[in-house]
């Protein structure tokens, strides 16, 4: 198991680093060079390598022995015990348009999962981070999700996969839930969807097909704000335990 003063100084470097990153990615190009990954709409742009790159970079020059796991293929086998888990850029297409919520999202993991996650949003000001056993904040400020909420007073978000085939299945578990809840939100970026329900902004949360990169930084946040978060069958839930119960139900019809 990692120890306290370990922890402290991977949560700093974290906030360093990711707080570069927002800034290099704040530095719009005048023109995008857009590619495309898995599928013909999910998209990757210069600035997702340029800040992964970033990243990979200063988190290697800190702590050389880490081992890396990044959306953008950065991959290095870890000597030290600890592995870094970076979305460089989540929310992408957000990003590509012009639209406020993408975010920086990065985890750093031992044996027993993840220890640290820090998610900053500078279109939002917002940087969320947590350790492990030591609670989530927002702008250094403790948060905690939101309890006690029934179903048909839930403001739920979620996300839809870039991959077309996969939506079928999204469209069934929307649909059993819409007539169910209060609202949904769509916001576009899965660690700040995660993040909003560890602040209490959303109830809860769900989304299928989410990658390693999309949860680590934001489902430990979540979690330490109270929040019990999920995979299964594909399918991500956070949300406060007695809501979760209920959503988990509901999308396994």
């Amino acid at each position: 198991m990692t120890d306290a003063k370990l922890i402290a100084e991977l949560l700093e470097l974290a906030k360093r680093v990711g707080r570069e990153a927002g800034e290099l990615l704040q530095n719009r190009p005048a023109a995008f060079e857009v590619t495309s990954k898995s599928t013909a709409i999910d998209v990757v742009t210069q600035m997702d390598s340029q800040s992964e790159n970033h990243i990979v970079s200063e988190i290697l020059k800190a702590r050389p022995g880490d081992g890396i796991i990044g959306e953008e293929g950065s991959e290095r086998t870890s000597k030290s015990g600890i592995t870094w888990v970076i979305d460089p850029l989540d929310g992408t297409v957000n990003y590509l348009y012009g639209l406020p919520g993408w975010n920086v999202s990065i985890a750093a993991k031992d044996s027993a999962g993840v220890v640290v996650g820090v998610v900053v949003a500078p279109t939002i000001n917002s940087t969320w981070s947590a350790s492990r056993g030591g609670g989530a904040f927002l702008n250094d400020q403790a948060i905690a999700c939101n309890e006690g909420v029934e179903l048909n007073r839930a403001l739920i978000g979620t996300g839809f996969a870039y991959d077309v085939d996969a939506r079928p299945a999204q469209l069934a578990q929307l649909s059993e839930l819409l007539t169910r809840i209060r609202d949904i939100r769509r916001n576009g970026a899965a660690a700040v969807d995660l993040c909003f329900v560890a602040m209490g902004a959303l109830d809860g949360y769900f989304e299928k097909g989410l990658q390693e990169w999309d949860l680590a930084a934001g489902g430990l946040i979540a979690t330490e704000a109270g929040a019990k978060v999920t995979t299964v069958a594909g399918t991500t839930i956070a949300a406060a335990p007695a809501l979760h119960a209920t959503l988990e139900f509901r999308l396994s019809q």
